[in-house]
């Protein structure tokens, strides 16, 4: 069974990036933590102290993918970034995922931290499950940053050559038997983007945060189904990446993490006043 697409452009893109990093992000004993939530061990790091930003990884990722994220938040931010349950070191034995439950997770794991609510930065599956925590869990969300997020899992939202690679996956995988705990778990993680999300248009009007869409000009998301998501939102910001694909966050990192910022720092207006 092969990986996702995007769990290759992550790895790609991380390789770039990873040379001369010194904080260990994803392994740091000194700002790791444990959480039991809702009947799994989720495990997190803190940096920095301010507002609290919850940064959430893509699919098959890890607290890994934000090396140049963490550091620049980290000045102005409480920075809790999170492995997803069955990604890292969360270690989930359930037998299926949904962004549901990704997105209950976090709501309880704020909750456990006594925060009412944070900004929440989401790439790939994190920004699906930052959309689907706004929804869930209105009063958790201050503002949201989702790059590289999709709706629904077809070819009418995921690039062609993705959606044909993702088919043969699971065209792949489908009859055989994991018996090897990380196969297993490596399997439920691609069924969870085979499968989900399935969010319609309609209902990004109840997300009352405001909402800053991301996406690079060559994301494997398409950039009408990215402009539709902005479209379709009360309050938000839009940003297509020149020259970039599905990292946008590593590719341009500097960019990134600055406009972020602003989107997060900008006056409480109607966001929809800037379109």
């Amino acid at each position: 069974m092969k990986r996702s697409r995007l769990l290759m452009l992550w790895l790609l893109a991380l390789g770039r990036l990873a040379l001369g990093q010194a904080a260990p992000y994803g392994n740091n004993s000194q700002a790791g933590h444990y959480a039991t939530v809702r009947g799994v061990k989720l495990y997190y790091e803190t940096y920095g102290s301010g507002p609290p930003l919850l940064l959430l990884h893509g699919n098959g990722g890890s607290i890994r993918d934000f090396l140049p994220t963490i550091p620049y938040f980290a000045k102005r931010y409480r920075v809790i970034a999170l492995d997803s349950r069955a990604h890292g070191k969360s270690v989930d034995a359930g037998d299926s995922l949904s962004f549901e439950m990704l997105a209950d997770d976090c709501a309880a794991l704020l909750t456990q931290l006594r925060l009412d609510s944070a900004y929440v930065l989401g790439w790939s599956d994190g920004g699906i499950t930052a959309l689907v925590l706004a929804l869930r869990h209105p009063g958790k969300v201050k503002r949201l940053a989702a790059t590289g997020a999709n709706l629904w899992p077809d070819s009418t939202a995921l690039a062609p050559a993705l959606w044909q690679q993702m088919r043969r996956g699971y065209q792949e995988g489908r009859f055989q038997t994991f018996t090897d705990p990380k196969r297993r778990n490596d399997w439920k993680v691609f069924l969870l983007d085979w499968r989900e999300p399935h969010l319609a248009l309609a209902t990004l009007a109840r997300i009352k945060a405001p909402a800053f869409i991301i996406a690079g000009d060559q994301d494997v998301i398409r950039a009408e189904h990215t402009v539709a998501i902005y479209q379709s939102l009360p309050r938000a910001w839009l940003w297509i990446v020149p020259n970039s694909g599905h990292a946008t966050l590593l590719d341009h990192a500097e960019e990134f993490n600055r406009k972020t910022e602003a989107f997060f720092r900008a006056p409480s207006i109607p966001l929809t006043s800037l379109r």
